[in-house]
């Protein structure tokens, strides 16, 4: 008894695995989010300084061509990364939008940022010198009036006493 339940159990399953494991192939066009991220990596050739994706077809047939055959590979099942291997081994890292972030391309993503530091802490102690010298003097005048306050103070005192002896 057993073994015809499970047998019968089989069968359905065989009958019905068409609608429990559905594998699509799914079909990428122009207007994919897939598509788009992976237009985007690349940069046009034609000089437009745009990337494939943005780049105008109406006034660049580079950028047809190269659509065309990026929705080709994304259609036989090729992935983003596989995608950007290719073409870079084909035109090198020019053709990226972005340098990768690895290696010496991983200046390009640092050294803005050091640099933007570097001269922050320049510009830090640069201004906490004019401060400093700026405060320094203003004690030293403070000093020196007081000091010229005094020296005058006994010059006249010498002078009254002059004027008394002879007047």
């Amino acid at each position: 008894m057993k073994n015809k339940i499970y047998l019968g159990l089989l069968i359905i399953a065989f009958i019905f695995q068409g609608s429990f494991i559905r594998v699509e192939a799914k079909e990428f066009d122009y207007k994919s989010p897939e598509f788009k991220a992976v237009a985007q990596q690349f940069a046009c050739t034609c000089g437009c300084g745009q990337d494939h994706y943005e780049c105008d077809p109406n006034t660049c047939n580079l950028t047809t061509d190269f659509k065309k055959d990026l929705v080709e590979m994304m259609n036989k099942g090729w992935d983003k990364d596989k995608i950007r291997e290719y073409y870079v081994n084909i035109y090198g890292e020019e053709i990226l939008t972005s340098p990768e972030k690895s290696g010496f391309s991983l200046t390009a993503w640092v050294l803005p940022f050091v640099v933007i530091g570097v001269a922050g802490v320049a510009v830090l102690i640069l201004i906490r010198k004019w401060v400093k010298k700026k405060g320094t003097e203003e004690t030293v005048n403070e000093y020196e009036t007081t000091e010229d306050e005094v020296e005058g103070e006994i010059l006249s005192s010498m002078i009254d006493e002059e004027r008394k002896k002879y007047l």
